[in-house]
């Protein structure tokens, strides 16, 4: 058998695959580039977690190459350091550490000297957290709890107003986590994230294909009430179904306006059995709080007539292959698989459950609610319907 030779990539050839990975592109798509295998560019990419490493550069107060040549022809013409470190405007200890720990003037060469210096220069600066290990704790409890990373940095700040010490930005976090080296969260933390992959990856990147069917007398989402649209009032909701093993799935509900989260249990996919439980569902808020209902291009809602007709709600559908158009929903259900996990047997999970769950995503700060709480808006909904 007849094996490829290792292949060791250049700084440019770095440079292109950390572009192509913060576009999205998979692993294998940048490997295809390289006539490589994905494993090939993983290895490198997955030494910071998957998160770009910044551009080094040189201090402006270091010695350039050209200095240490300088310093190597003098130390070939037998000049003292005094003389050297004049000619090039330096100290004379700076000169002096130089020469010494590069093997001494007998032993000193320029390049290996310069090529040292910017090895010893690789000092990454040490993470605030493993400076404050008060906040360390605080911010593994709330992972702990699955908060998001921008959820413990928008709460700290509010938390913590006038303190700077007990305050971190969302991506300080994420680098703990994912760049062990670092050594302030522990790798266990991992799972609690809304995705629990080894690598950050961009977000930009989906590996999510659509298969919409026709479906008949359907409203496009251009037809939607432009106060849906721009989030004004409460009461148009986005929907969707996640699915698990056996055949087994939910149904979600987000409202736009407040981000509140509702799940149905639903014992099978087809349109029958989907309708009927979501005009159960429907008759539990006040009309007033239920206007629309945003759905993509899927089977299970083919029959929305009958929706329409039991609930007087109408239903909006997405185009096709554009999920971003429930973005609100897109964004739940990605939160909810963190508690029901690709894989898993979702009929297991009783009504009971999924409104415990509902609660807990409902409990949590939003950023985009400006670290307020679904529920809490939702409920100053209801007061004012009331």
């Amino acid at each position: 058998m007849k094996y490829r030779t290792r292949t060791f990539y250049t700084e440019t050839d770095k440079a292109l695959m950390w572009d192509r990975w913060q576009k999205g592109e998979s692993l294998h798509s940048i490997a295809a580039l390289f006539d490589r295998n994905h494993t090939s560019i993983s290895r490198i990419l997955a030494r910071t977690g998957g998160i770009r490493p910044p551009e080094r550069t040189r201090s402006d107060t270091a010695l350039t190459m050209l200095e240490r040549e300088e310093i190597s022809r003098g130390i070939v013409a037998d000049q003292p350091l005094r003389a050297i470190a004049l000619a090039l405007n330096r100290s004379p200890s700076t000169i002096c550490r130089e020469i010494n720990r590069n093997g001494g003037r007998r032993r000193y060469r320029a390049n290996a000297a310069d090529q040292a210096a910017w090895h010893r220069a690789r000092r990454p600066k040490t993470c605030k957290l493993v400076h404050h290990r008060s906040l360390a704790c605080i911010v593994a409890a709330k992972l702990k709890k699955r908060w998001s990373p921008v959820q413990i940095g928008g709460w700290l700040k509010q938390a913590y107003p006038n303190d700077e010490t007990f305050q971190v930005s969302h991506e300080t976090i994420y680098r703990s986590l994912f760049i062990q080296a670092r050594g302030a969260l522990k790798k266990e933390l991992l799972q609690h994230l809304r995705r629990s992959r080894g690598m950050r990856r961009s977000r930009h990147h989906t590996q999510k294909t659509s298969n919409h069917g026709q479906i008949c007398n359907m409203l496009t989402i251009r037809e939607r009430p432009a106060s849906a649209d721009d989030r004004a009032v409460p009461g148009h909701w986005e929907g969707d179904l996640i699915f698990g093993t056996n055949n087994s799935q939910i149904a979600t509900l987000v409202e736009r306006h407040t981000r509140y989260v509702m799940m149905a249990k639903v014992d099978g996919k087809d349109t029958e059995t989907v309708i009927n439980a979501l005009i159960k569902h429907a008759h539990k808020l006040p009309t007033e709080l239920y206007k629309s209902l945003t759905w993509d291009r899927g089977k299970e809602v083919a029959d929305h007539e009958r929706f329409t007709l039991a609930t007087d709600i109408k239903v909006y559908f997405c185009d096709p292959q554009s999920p971003w158009q429930r973005g609100s929903n897109e964004n739940t259900n990605g939160l909810l698989r963190q508690y029901f996990p690709k894989g898993t047997d979702l009929s297991l999970h009783s009504q009971a459950k999924l409104n415990s769950v509902a609660r807990q995503l409902n409990e949590r700060p939003r950023k985009t609610l400006d670290f307020d709480t679904p529920a809490s808006r939702f409920n100053q909904c209801v007061a004012l319907t009331g």
